[in-house]
């Protein structure tokens, strides 16, 4: 495609039919030449919005945008309700590689009941591979907003699922051939579906109705990145045992094999939480089948410290994600 915006032909054929999901809150939605969205709330309701760009990768990106657009707001206590697109391609993307974008965007806008709501498409020279940014706009009940500064002294620690699960699955995509050369078709296979794995929009609303301290999606950094960034928000230290943290043998597998640490790899599908009780927490997610675990302790003063065997040592401000490296 020629660079410039993308022809009204296109963007009515490729871009707006994809457009299935609605919302009733959303009064002013996506059109040609319309340059905002409008959303009606309750009065007893809090606008929340949250801004993410993929990337990391160019497989799957429309899903990818959709699912940490939506875990970020949940991660906030907010139900989805919308999100704005700005989709950057270089010359060399074609109107089908477009249509199956959108595709995948609205696909994963309808399992999780959010509606696009506008947006720019752009071909420009200054990308070499598609880019989206989102603008995802949710809502929440008047006390419920929950933040990563929420961490108290004396609150558990907790995580969802597994770390690491984003980065695997990314990297047993891309790196396919590489991974063949080692391990089976099968294990590759298994690895590249822990994307199926990613919604943390779940977990979110579980907690929210457990009371949960605090919130923070495990995304660039990975674990030890969320950690460091919930405690400096909050205040806090934090004692956590490095063998409480959960992690599928995939992800070791893979990790090992490109030299990576996979406690800073990007880990979307994650949930870092606070919470008075954990273990009820974790329970509670439990029953609606949402694996959990209680890694450690918020605590008093500055110190944070990973404890793994008869090994402590100290937590250090985020570094560059891992899958870089790769």
């Amino acid at each position: 495609m020629k660079i410039g915006k993308v022809p009204e032909n296109i963007l009515k054929r490729s871009v707006f039919k994809q457009i299935h999901t609605k919302r009733p809150e959303v009064v002013l939605g996506a059109g040609v030449g319309e340059d905002c969205a409008a959303i009606k709330l309750a009065d007893d309701e809090t606008l929340v919005l949250s801004t993410d760009p993929i990337t990391g990768t160019a497989q799957d990106i429309g899903t990818l945008a959709i699912q940490i657009t939506a875990n970020d707001l949940a991660s906030a206590g907010a139900e989805p309700v919308g999100v704005l697109l700005t989709v950057l391609l270089p010359e060399t993307v074609e109107e089908p590689e477009l249509r199956h974008m959108m595709r995948q965007v609205e696909e994963a806008c309808g399992a999780v009941n959010v509606q696009i709501m506008g947006g720019h498409t752009e071909v420009t020279a200054v990308v070499n591979q598609p880019l989206i940014s989102v603008c995802g706009v949710g809502k929440v009940k008047d006390g419920r907003l929950i933040s990563t500064a929420g961490a108290e002294p004396g609150m558990d620690i907790l995580v969802t699922k597994w770390i690491g699960i984003e980065g695997t699955s990314i990297l047993a995509k891309e790196k396919e051939k590489e991974l063949r050369t080692r391990f089976s078709a099968p294990f590759v296979e298994k690895a590249q579906r822990l994307d199926a794995f990613l919604s943390v929009v779940p977990e979110a609303a579980v907690a929210v109705q457990s009371g949960v301290g605090a919130m923070h999606d495990v995304t660039e950094g990975g674990i030890f990145g969320a950690l460091w960034e919930l405690a400096e928000a909050s205040g806090v230290g934090l004692e956590i045992d490095m063998k409480k943290i959960p992690i599928r043998q995939e992800t070791v597998e893979v990790c090992e094999f490109f030299g990576i640490n996979p406690y800073q790899l990007i880990s979307s599908g994650c949930m870092l939480m606070a919470a008075a009780d954990g273990n009820a927490l974790v329970r509670a997610l439990e029953r609606e089948g949402i694996p959990a675990a209680v890694i450690g302790k918020a605590t008093d003063g500055n110190d944070r410290v990973l404890q793994n065997g008869g090994e402590r040592r100290f937590l250090e401000p985020p570094k560059t994600d891992e899958l870089y490296r790769v």
